[in-house]
C-alpha cells in the first residue's frame, strides 16, 4: 500500500528527503515552506531539482488546514529546532506519525516534545542524522567504548561554512553514545579547548568546524599512550542523509511510540 506523506521543510537537506520519497512506494501529498520562504507557490518538483511534480509548496501558516484535507500518514520533519516545537501542536491535534530530522532541541524542548508525543498516541522516529552509514559509525562508536575504556576520546565534526548549530547532532549522539556506555554523563563533554585546559579523566572532547561546502566528516579519536584508534565517516553529498528518511517513514507508519534510527535498521544501540 502507498504511504501518503507530507514533507514540513524543504531546505538543503528537505529537498533532497522530498527527492527521495518520489517513489512508488511513497505519494507526498503535501509540501511545506516558512512563510516568507522564496519556496511557497512553486512546484515542488521545481524546488527540489525534479520534473513537475503537481504539488505547490505551501505556507506553513496554512499547515493545519492543508494537512486536515490531504491526511497524511506520516509527515517527515526537516525544519529548526523552533518551527517544529511551534508545528507540533498542529502534529498532535491529528494525532499524525513523524520522521523527524530536525537538530538544534534543547533538553527542555526534547522532554515537552517527548511528552506531547506521548500524550497524544502518536509514533515518531527522531535522528539528528538519517544516513545509514552514520547510524552504522554510531554503533561501532558503542562497541569501541566498550573495549576502550580508559582511553581518551577526542570527537572531530565538519561541516560546510552555513550549517546552524555547533557541535552537530551527530556529534552530539556519538558523545552521548560513548558516555553512557562507559558509565559517563554530559557533564563530561568538553567543547572546545583554549588556554589552560588541561584534559581530566572521562572528558569526551568535541570539536566543530565550518568551512566552505564540507558535506559533513565525523571522526572520533580513541587514544591511549601507546596507540590511537580513530573511526571516521565522511559524506560524499548531502544526499547521505536522505537515504534513510524512506525506511524511517515505512517503520513509523501505524506504530505508536518513540524510536530513533538504531531501531529502524535494526542496530539495538
Amino acid at each position: 500500500m502507498v504511504i501518503k506523506v507530507a514533507v514540513v521543510g524543504v531546505g538543503r537537506t528537505g529537498s533532497l528527503v522530498a527527492r527521495r520519497l518520489f517513489d512508488r512506494r511513497f505519494q507526498v501529498v503535501a509540501a511545506f515552506a516558512g512563510p516568507q520562504d522564496q519556496a511557497v507557490g512553486t512546484d515542488l518538483g521545481e524546488t527540489v531539482g525534479c520534473a513537475l511534480a503537481g504539488i505547490n509548496v505551501n505556507s506553513s501558516a496554512e499547515l493545519g488546514e492543508i494537512l486536515d484535507a490531504v491526511k497524511p500518514d506520516v509527515v517527515v520533519d526537516f525544519t529548526s529546532a523552533d518551527a517544529f516545537a511551534g508545528n507540533l501542536p498542529v502534529f498532535a491535534a491529528r494525532k499524525l506519525n513523524l520522521v523527524v530530522g530536525t537538530t538544534g532541541f534543547n533538553e527542555k524542548q526534547m522532554a515537552s516534545i517527548h511528552d506531547i508525543i506521548m500524550k497524544n498516541n502518536m509514533g515518531a522516529v527522531f535522528s539528528p542524522n538519517m544516513s545509514v552509514g552514520v547510524n552504522v559509525f554510531w554503533k561501532l562508536c558503542q562497541e569501541a567504548a566498550k573495549s576502550l575504556k580508559g582511553y581518551d576520546v577526542e570527537i572531530i565534526d565538519k561541516h560546510h561554512r552555513f550549517k546552524k548549530d555547533a557541535p552537530s547532532g551527530t556529534a552530539l549522539k556519538a558523545a552521548q553514545i560513548i558516555a553512557e556506555t562507559q558509565g559517563l554523563s554530559q557533564k563530561d563533554f568538553v567543547y572546545g579547548r583554549q588556554g589552560a585546559s588541561l584534559r581530566k579523566d572521562g572528558d569526551i572532547g568535541i570539536h566543530a568546524i565550518r568551512a566552505g561546502n564540507i558535506a559533513g566528516e565525523h571522526t572520533v579519536i580513541f587514544a591511549s599512550q601507546n596507540e590511537r584508534v580513530e573511526l571516521t565517516h565522511i559524506a560524499h553529498s548531502r544526499e547521505a542523509f536522505a537515504d534513510g528518511v524512506p525506511k524511517a517513514v515505512e517503520f513509523i507508519k501505524g506504530r505508536k511510540g518513540i524510536y530513533d534510527m538504531s531501531d529502524v535498521l535494526a542496530l539495538d544501540i
